[in-house]
């Protein structure tokens, strides 16, 4: 239901939208005439194009859609499911369910349409194509390698193109404008009748038109969100704010033996570097990562305070000032590097001889706390304690 579930409305809500969706979906199938099969054949002896002019109005609908709500942050592009493309079997396949289409008169789901209305040749298609799932599976071990030949990949039109999302949506407009002129061109020639494009209907076509334009113009010259997101964190004034909420070695030590059930110690390294060594208890979320959605819930939640530290103190404020603005989290920076905070608790000089009380104090402090920290993470480990990562899973779907 992406973007509107979850980011938008609650995963409770998924199957009522859905319930509402598909009803939705079915009474516009219905009233587009897809529940005939005489005006859905009409497609391929060319007197009636209703279904060419419907699924490329959907298809750009969706196109635009996909294109608008990615530009804005509203859907992760990454995890939609592209099916991958298998060139062979597809041919093979799009002929067979063509000549079913013609023969039977509907697709798979043009024929549940026709039979929730109670027509008897959209059960009998149903029917029909329960078989077909049957025998498919039958024969499958027998064509499994022709079924996969042909392999390239999770492909879109503007790889394939080399162009950019944008300039395909534009083209893809253009030549759903000229398609329509041309079927409806077709049509009036088949069906005897004259051809023609009224004023009006023209007039009222093009003021349309103009709203997928303008939203693909305003994607392709608008900042993304992650253009927004990355000037606003490089803001110089979100930068020094960073300053403010400091906290040195010695504190944050503190706070992890005491306190750790209220902090979130976020490593902001590279992965390699984290599992080289990391502050207790703390969990990594490189720099590059933290827009992700799976670790939007440490930005966005407001019940536990986030600290980050890495080996560069440049980067350890770029990662709060990007926390500051996805987010609403208590956010604080460590004010020292990983390296300077192991060698104070984990890795201790030696003590020189006539060292003053001061620096002996800190020392003791230092070596005791380390200690803790070791035995906090041991027993914290022995409970199972590690935080849990959001999973993000590809979203599958689509039309048979």
């Amino acid at each position: 239901m992406g973007p509107l579930v979850p980011s938008i409305i609650s995963n409770e809500f998924d199957l009522i939208i859905a319930l509402i969706l598909g009803f939705g979906f079915g009474f516009i199938l219905e009233q587009s005439g897809f529940s005939s099969s005489k005006k859905l054949v009409g497609l391929f002896y060319g007197y009636n194009f209703v279904v060419i002019k419907v699924f490329m109005t959907a298809g750009l609908t969706a196109m635009i859609g996909v294109l608008a709500f990615s530009h804005f942050g509203l859907l992760d592009i990454s995890i939609v499911y592209i099916n991958p493309t298998f060139l062979k079997s597809a041919i093979i396949g799009g002929l067979i369910m063509g000549v079913g289409f013609i023969i039977g008169g509907f697709c798979p789901g043009t024929s549940v349409c026709a039979s929730a209305i109670g027509k008897w040749d959209g059960m009998v298609f149903i029917l029909g194509s329960v078989f077909g799932i049957y025998f498919f599976m039958e024969i499958y071990p027998l064509i499994s390698d022709m079924y996969f030949d042909g392999a390239m990949g999770a492909l879109t039109m503007p790889q394939i193109l080399g162009i950019s999302e944008v300039s395909f949506a534009l083209i893809m407009s253009a030549m759903t404008a000229g398609i329509f002129v041309m079927v409806s061109f077709i049509q009036s020639r088949v069906n005897k009748i004259p051809f023609e494009l009224p004023k009006k209907k023209v007039v009222r076509m093009s003021i349309l038109a103009i709203v997928p334009i303008l939203i693909i113009a305003v994607t392709g010259f608008m900042p993304n969100r992650l253009e927004r997101i990355e000037a606003k964190a490089n803001d110089p004034e979100n930068l020094k704010a960073a300053e403010l909420k400091a906290l040195d070695s010695d504190k944050l030590a503190i706070e992890i033996v005491n306190n750790y059930y209220n902090w979130n110690i976020i490593d902001v390294r590279s992965p390699e570097e984290y599992k080289s060594w990391h502050l207790p208890l703390s969990i990594n979320i490189p720099l590059d990562s933290i827009l992700n959605r799976e670790w939007e819930t440490y930005f966005k939640q407001d019940f536990k305070k986030n600290i980050y530290y890495s080996d560069d103190i440049d980067q350890t404020k770029k990662a709060f000032a990007l926390a500051e603005v996805i987010g609403k989290a208590d956010n604080y920076i460590l004010n020292s590097t990983s390296k300077e905070f192991r060698t104070m608790f984990f890795e201790p000089h030696t003590l020189q001889a006539g060292a003053s009380k001061e620096t002996v104090k800190y020392y003791n402090f230092r070596e005791e706390t380390g200690k803790q920290m070791n035995d906090l993470k041991k027993s914290l480990e022995r409970f199972h304690s590690a935080p849990k990562i959001k999973k993000m899973r590809k979203v599958q779907g689509g039309c048979a």
